[in-house]
């Protein structure tokens, strides 16, 4: 009796110990309290709405205001992801859902807060913000591979955010226009983006954090959006970092076309459809489905809006805007009044220190244009630093597929997350060999670590790096550095 009433302190105790740990605080809408991280000292905060839900009549509106709530919001539990085509649970190729998330709904804005300094606004710890990537066709913020607590552990508030992808994210259509002509778009997936950047400025330092050091990251499509968000005069202020991954580069519109080697592929054009291209496209696909207007648009079911554009291809053999891939948003002339590269040509690109690159093993050859961005940055008096990440992981049991560092293997090492993989739910028929490599690949990692320290210690010579590994700009001017990959994977400085 006597332990068990022990035990039961000892519970209150730590509920009372975790409280104050988690302090209640005060944001736009309503009062928010997080819980514990796996992480000592970390607290997360899941699922805080920075925006009215975009259904009904938001839909294809420019985020609303927070619908206040009353009381104290427990954060505990990941808002819903932007609606979507269904994946399947784990693996690399869905890069990586595990069925664990809340179902795909329109109802998506909501935003994830880690931090060690949760009502300490004296902290200013520098914020970090993940835009997550998935061709603005799919992908969420709570996907395992994105915990932020480590990143957290290290003193770091970071955010991550949902927001609109498809057809719901971008739509243009007339009558959208002449309901809001001051500003026209069809880009509410950017808009949601910029608006996750304004709560951060509005409310990140109630979790410690300064939100006057900001610095915006995202990979592949998300490193797209890194870019755009550049690009769009709607963001100045907001942040001043920005890293760029698995996005390509500059493509100097000025120039001829050119691939880097020959019989390579020439990385083409990163060119945006206008608003009233977009707008045409659209309305021939809604005028065929029946849904003439933007009442009848509005109030057509979620899944009708997401499968109307590939249900016209499929019966017209057409091909429209609501089934490009990847999506790039519209210029509009008001979230985006020119595309990225012309924004690097006429200077207008937000002044702030970039790092940008790529996998050994990416979706084609970023290198050249990634030299040229980082140039042009220089050029126009900014910095920009080059990386490549060359570490190989274990394939997912199918032969010839996704092999060596390819195009977002990184993730996990951004985060620190690979244990989540380890953890999550796993088709064993499948997926077994992925598990059984993943686990083999943790086992040796400390063995492969002090063998290399060993292995330096016996070398009596230098070895001469070997293979390109990335330029950043003005090394006699400006002190930029020369890196290089060297047989391991790991860079060294020249």
């Amino acid at each position: 009796m006597k332990r068990i009433l022990i035990l039961a302190c000892a519970l209150a105790m730590a509920a009372c110990a975790q409280k104050a740990q988690s302090p209640v605080l005060t944001v736009e809408g309503g009062q928010v309290q997080g819980v514990a991280a796996d992480i000592a000292g970390v607290t997360v905060f899941r699922g805080i709405p920075f925006a009215a839900p975009p259904i009904g009549e938001n839909r294809w509106k420019a985020p609303q205001p927070v619908v206040p709530w009353e009381g104290v919001k427990v954060c505990d539990t990941f808002g819903h992801p932007p609606f979507q085509a269904a994946h399947y649970p784990g693996g690399y190729t869905t890069e990586w859902g595990y069925g664990a998330e809340a179902p795909y709904s329109e109802d998506c804005l909501y935003l994830n807060v880690w931090t060690k300094a949760p009502g300490q606004p004296e902290k200013k710890l520098p914020v970090a913000v993940w835009v997550f990537g998935g061709g603005m066709r799919e992908g969420w913020s709570s996907e395992p591979e994105f915990d932020g607590q480590e990143w957290a552990a290290k003193d770091v508030v970071l955010v991550s955010f949902n927001y609109r992808v498809g057809p719901f994210g971008f739509f243009a259509h007339p009558e959208l226009s002449a309901e809001n002509p001051e500003h026209p778009t069809g880009n509410w997936g950017t808009l949601d983006q910029i608006q996750a950047l304004k709560w951060v400025k509005a409310n990140i330092a109630q979790f410690g954090g300064d939100p006057d050091n900001v610095m915006l990251f995202g990979q592949s499509a998300g490193g797209r959006s890194t870019k755009f968000l550049s690009a769009s005069p709607l963001t100045k202020g907001l942040f001043n970092k920005a890293v760029i991954m698995s996005a390509s580069g500059f493509v100097d519109p000025r120039k001829p076309v050119e691939p880097p080697f020959p019989g390579m592929r020439a990385m083409p054009p990163q060119q945006q459809l206008t608003l009233a291209d977009a707008e045409a496209s659209t309305k021939e696909v809604a005028d065929w489905a029946g849904l003439t207007d933007l009442q009848k648009l509005r109030r057509a079911s979620t899944e009708t809006i997401f499968a109307m554009g590939t249900l016209y291809n499929s019966a017209t053999g057409k091909r429209s805007v609501l089934t490009a891939s990847p999506i790039s948003p519209y210029i509009d002339g008001y979230v985006l009044t020119e595309g990225f590269d012309e924004a690097c040509v006429d200077g207008s690109l937000a002044d702030v220190p970039y790092m940008i690159g790529y996998t050994l093993n990416d979706a084609g050859n970023m290198q050249p244009v990634i030299t040229d961005f980082c140039l042009n940055r220089e050029e126009n008096g900014g910095k920009a630093w080059a990386y490549q990440f060359a570490r190989p992981l274990p394939t997912d049991g199918r032969p010839n597929v996704l092999q060596g560092a390819f195009h977002s293997s990184d993730l996990w090492f951004v985060f620190k997350s690979l244990k989540n993989e380890l953890l999550a739910p796993l088709d064993a028929g499948r997926l077994g060999p992925l598990r059984e490599d993943a686990h083999r690949l943790v086992q040796l990692r400390q063995v492969q670590r002090s063998q290399r320290q060993r292995r330096r210690r016996l070398e009596t010579r230098h070895r001469r790096p070997k293979g390109l590994y990335g330029v950043l700009p003005g090394r006699e001017r400006s002190g930029g550095l020369l890196l290089r990959r060297t047989q391991e994977g790991s860079p060294s400085v020249i």
